[in-house]
């Protein structure tokens, strides 16, 4: 029964009920597969209601939520967080970054980021030469 009504509080965006709901049946790195979901789907509760501050608090220990913000605000072309997130060395952020500029034909302010952020990154590298034009 919870189950449904996480689903239909999420529908409607009702994010505080959706998250309390299945919050509460949630763990990270759970044996139990279900729990194991849960807390990704609690994850993708808290970017799909914008709750950023919780989400970067929950990233500084749970690489879910680490990985759930960066695609969040890659999603929301949040650039600037997503560098700031990478300089800080947020390795996932910048992945998340170079491909961003990348799949946005900027290739060349990608190759530079990799440059200051992180220059011997192989595969922040490989990423930027990976879309060089053919």
């Amino acid at each position: 029964m919870w189950f449904e009504q996480a689903e239909e509080a999420e529908r409607a965006q009702d994010w505080d009920t959706a998250i309390a709901l299945v919050s509460a049946r949630a763990e990270c790195y759970s044996d139990d597969h279900n729990l194991h979901g849960n807390h990704l789907w609690h994850m993708d509760l808290l970017a799909g209601a914008g709750r950023f501050p919780e989400l970067t608090e929950l990233a500084r220990t749970d690489p879910h939520a680490r990985r759930r913000l960066n695609r969040a605000l890659r999603d929301r072309r949040m650039e600037p967080a997503l560098r700031r997130r990478a300089e800080q060395g947020d390795r996932d952020a910048l992945y998340v970054f170079v491909r961003l500029l990348c799949t946005t034909d900027r290739v060349r302010e990608a190759r530079l980021a990799v440059q200051e952020i992180d220059p011997d990154n192989a595969y922040a590298l490989g990423i930027v030469e990976s879309h060089r034009p053919g």
